[in-house]
């Protein structure tokens, strides 16, 4: 019997890489999880049901004690923490990673695959941004400065230990080559697209103020700020659902027609998903699970055009790019969606069938696939996967094509860490 390990960094909420992680849980259900830091009230019942061991982290945070944020100030024992899980007995490792996990260790013997989200950004493209809001002034920022510089070589160093790398998006894709010097497979990640399926086209009085929804993280790099000043003294309200650190300083500078809903259950997101014109999202994400959702509930997206916004946003079609990094760039953006909607774009129908490339049950069984064909791969001394594209609705309804049968094995390439 294969005995399977799950490492995620950390479940202390339901946010991408947790679902992520719940599908994850559907594909080995006997599977054990290994985190660096879990609380399991904010989770759902697929992942509590699970054994989930925890890490030194966790103990460490709760003897502080460190909410669901703080405990990112143990960011320099990460490493050590996720060296310390004992993986001697497990046959396959899954790692689902975007900061840590997959420098997990494995059996010598044992498959290693790991899921990237995205290489580390606190070390990465997102060093400076960070750093800026590190407390302590110079000495706080030289600090965070050499801890960064000291992860940055573990991140590299130990990347060989994952034998097989998937990656959410060709963006991630494109920063493991350029950081790791490896390849991935591009695997989208899985959105639910059923709990949205059920939400009401919009309402057809286009003369009501439209309501946006932005639903992030509230962290520096997801730039809701830019979402809130783009509405400012226009005849429009913003939602922005979602915690973290930057919830003060937002609320400090927000203008009156933006509302800061802080963390919700499904049924208040599913009711704002109903009332919204359309979702922004502003960040540069590694794939961005929102866009997605919002599509599936038949409301089109503002995003940047960056990152996974890339693969999953067809401007004009399913939504509208802008592509400067400011409020000007996106309030044209807006113009232009309220404009193509008083046309008769962004049929609710059309965007679901879109979404639906993006669905669960595909991703589910594209990984296990994935996985499966890792073991033969290894076995035969190949070095790395390519798997079919998810299915392209619009190519399906005008020309019939089907998606390729096959998942193909590449042969080992000179000087792969594999």
């Amino acid at each position: 019997m294969t005995r399977i390990a799950i490492v995620h960094d950390w479940v202390v909420s339901m946010r991408g890489g947790e679902r992520v992680l719940e599908s994850l849980c559907r594909i080995y259900p006997a599977a054990d999880v290994f985190t660096l830091r879990y609380e399991p009230d904010k989770v759902t019942a697929e992942i509590n049901r699970h054994r989930v061991v925890p890490t030194f982290v966790d103990r460490l945070a709760r003897l502080l004690p460190l909410g669901s944020a703080e405990f990112r100030m143990l960011l320099p024992l990460f490493p050590l923490a996720i060296e310390s899980l004992r993986l001697d007995d497990y046959d396959l490792i899954v790692s689902s990673s975007h900061a840590v996990a997959k420098g997990a260790r494995p059996a010598p013997t044992a498959l290693h695959v790991s899921y990237v989200h995205s290489p580390m950004r606190y070390i990465w493209e997102g060093q400076e941004q960070y750093s800026a809001a590190v407390p302590g002034g110079e000495v706080g920022r030289a600090l965070f400065a050499l801890i960064a510089g000291r992860l940055r070589r573990w991140d590299v160093a130990t990347t060989g230990r994952a034998h097989f790398l998937a990656a959410n998006s060709s963006y991630t894709r494109d920063r493991i080559r350029r950081y790791y010097h490896r390849d991935a497979t591009v695997i989208e990640p899985p959105v639910d697209g059923s709990r949205f399926a059920r939400i009401a086209d919009p309402p057809a009085d286009g003369a009501a103020p439209p309501l946006y929804l932005c639903v992030s993280a509230l962290v520096p790099y997801k730039r809701v700020e830019l979402a809130a000043r783009a509405v400012a003294g226009r005849r429009a309200q913003l939602v922005v659902v979602g915690e973290g650190p930057e919830r003060e300083r937002l609320a400090r500078m927000a203008p009156p027609n933006v509302e800061l809903r802080g963390r919700v259950d499904d049924a208040e997101l599913e009711r704002l998903y109903a009332a919204c014109r359309a979702v922004i999202h502003p960040a540069i994400d590694d794939f961005g699970i929102v866009p997605v959702e919002a599509m599936a509930a038949g409301r089109p997206v503002v995003a940047f055009a960056g990152g996974g916004a890339l693969d999953s946003v067809r401007d004009g079609e399913t939504g509208v790019l802008f592509t400067e990094p400011n409020a000007a760039s996106l309030g044209a953006a807006l113009d232009r969606l309220e404009a193509r909607a008083a046309a008769g774009a962004f049929a609710p129908d059309r965007l679901r069938a879109w979404a639906q490339r993006f669905d669960r049950r595909e991703f589910e069984s594209r990984f296990a696939s994935f996985v499966e064909t890792c073991r033969a791969a290894r076995a035969g001394g190949g070095s790395a996967v390519a798997v079919p594209p998810a299915p392209d609705p619009a190519e399906q309804e005008e020309g019939g094509a089907e998606r390729p049968p096959a998942i193909r094995v590449l042969p080992r390439q000179r000087g792969s860490s594999g």
